[in-house]
């Protein structure tokens, strides 16, 4: 299901001493957690899916540029010099490998034309992908966890088969429009996200949302949404401490991997 992104052939590895700087070394760790974290928890595909995120701007950083998975390699073997740095061209400017051809148009052309899009997470998460396969809006605001993203998602209702190319990158990236969080009909879902850290909150809570509602879905009995007035204010409550709830949530992962998976880092 997955091609490689130009020739097939990887590269040999490509090194770019000004990409070596404190904080592009830790958007790497924070990313390869990320990765590390979705493949203990189900959310992930194969070799499929991706994770992408913007290289941070400051000295050794650059904003027309961003970290991804390389083609070929599980989420659970990813590390933090294994990541790719692409352009919005599609040049591997340092690392070993290419990156998966639909990561590359996905991801390029939504971090190109959604700037605010410094993360950019797809998956094929089970119960997120599955309520994406219903007709119908995927969450329907009857849980707590579901009320993260009230006023938060958009429906890509044009599945267009397999994104191969820029027009489908910049078609999938005009959907996104104003949400954070994106059901590809027929597909999976994105999350786009300010940092790494937000993205994977994001993440992390939309599938156990999702998770949620297909379990009371299963029982045969009718949902009890939460009125509109309520949702939204329940919503408002959540965003006070949001930031600092997920900076806190991938520091513990990272604790986690430190003990488990000391790799990650490498």
């Amino acid at each position: 299901m997955a091609h490689a992104h130009g020739n097939a052939t990887a590269p040999a590895i490509l090194r770019n001493s000004a990409l070596d700087g404190e904080a592009v070394r830790q958007a790497r760790i924070d990313l390869a957690a990320c990765f590390r974290m979705a493949a203990r928890l189900g959310m992930h595909e194969g070799i499929c899916n991706h994770f992408s995120l913007v290289v941070p701007t400051g000295p050794g950083g650059r904003d027309d540029l961003f970290l991804v998975n390389p083609y070929g390699w599980a989420f659970s073997e990813v590390t933090a010099s294994r990541l790719l740095i692409c352009d919005f061209e599609g040049n591997v400017i340092a690392g070993d490998g290419v990156p998966e051809a639909t990561a590359f148009f996905i991801h390029a052309r939504v971090h190109k034309n959604v700037p605010r899009a410094k993360a950019c997470f797809h998956t094929h998460m089970p119960n997120a992908t599955a309520l994406a396969m219903l007709e119908g809006p995927p969450l329907l605001w009857a849980g707590q966890s579901a009320l993260k993203f009230y006023g938060r998602t958009v429906v890509d209702e044009d599945y267009n088969g397999l994104a191969l190319d820029t027009a489908e990158g910049d078609r999938i990236a005009a959907s996104i429009g104003d949400a954070d969080i994106v059901f590809m009909r027929n597909h999976g879902v994105m999350v786009c996200g300010r940092n790494a850290a937000e993205a994977w909150d994001d993440l992390y809570y939309l599938e156990r949302a999702a998770e949620a509602q297909r379990l009371a879905l299963s029982t045969g009995r009718p949902l009890k949404p939460v009125p509109p007035a309520m949702a939204a204010k329940t919503y408002a409550q959540m965003q006070e401490g949001d930031r600092e709830s997920a900076r806190l949530f991938l520091d513990s992962a990272k604790r986690i991997l430190a003990k488990e998976e000391p790799d990650f880092a490498d």
